[in-house]
């Protein structure tokens, strides 16, 4: 990766749900040769081991204890970092009924929020990484420089989220994001915020390219390779 071999970089977009932003970090990460790092994935992959466990998402002491005993690993497949539970790695159950409807509620307690963000320091670890979540600019790597707020407007998340067949409300997990009492949704005061409300996702990734290149980041090589390969 250049200059930033012996460095890894971490470039942080948070945003709410439906704003577009996992679209944009995976076309971002995949034009410049870094790994994707969905945290919400791995909010979604613990809820679903307890889930299996039988654990309730209330029953917080439980999990907390469970948790702790469970074995997380942060694995990359053809560019995606992914978590694997205990040897399983539950991919394919992420966007399950039963996962959207109790993930809210498990991404509120704070030793879950801890445990991720070690994780997702560990996915980091070495490596130049697209993280993409709700705090990952403003509590996980506060430090640094490469920090964007993707949102939309509430009537087009509204939308996208319809067309993706999720059944959960914008506006209520709106209200848990900005209320949770531990990392809740804020825009880093250092964030460089774009509306994806009437944009395409390559033009969202152009933007956030030209603002890399203003802040420092030397991507240009990257870019070259990314041609030459045919991506």
């Amino acid at each position: 990766m250049g200059s930033y071999a012996s460095q890894h970089c971490v470039i942080a977009i948070d945003g709410p749900a439906a704003s577009g932003k996992s679209s944009v970090a995976r076309k971002l990460a995949r034009q410049l040769g870094f790994v994707y790092v969905n945290s919400g994935a791995i909010y979604r992959a613990i809820t679903w081991h307890f889930l299996q466990t039988k654990i309730r998402p209330e029953e917080s002491e439980r999990i907390a204890e469970s948790l702790d005993s469970a074995v997380l690993t942060c694995v990359v497949r053809e560019g995606e970092a992914r978590i694997v539970v205990d040897d399983v790695d539950p991919a394919l159950h992420l966007r399950d009924d039963r996962v959207n409807e109790s993930v809210s509620r498990v991404s509120k307690l704070p030793r879950v929020r801890e445990i991720v963000s070690q994780r997702l320091h560990d996915c980091a670890e070495g490596r130049d990484v697209v993280i993409e979540g709700r705090d990952i600019g403003s509590v996980v790597f506060p430090d640094t420089p490469y920090k964007f707020y993707i949102d939309a407007s509430p009537e087009v998340r509204l939308q996208r989220r319809a067309a993706q067949g999720e059944r959960d409300e914008i506006t209520v997990r709106d209200r848990d994001d900005v209320s949770r009492a531990v990392s809740p949704l804020v825009k880093a005061k250092d964030a460089h915020v774009i509306d994806t409300s009437y944009v395409t996702v390559e033009q969202v990734v152009t933007e956030i390219i030209t603002r890399l290149e203003q802040v420092g980041l030397p991507i240009s090589d990257v870019q070259i390779t990314d041609r030459a390969l045919g991506e």
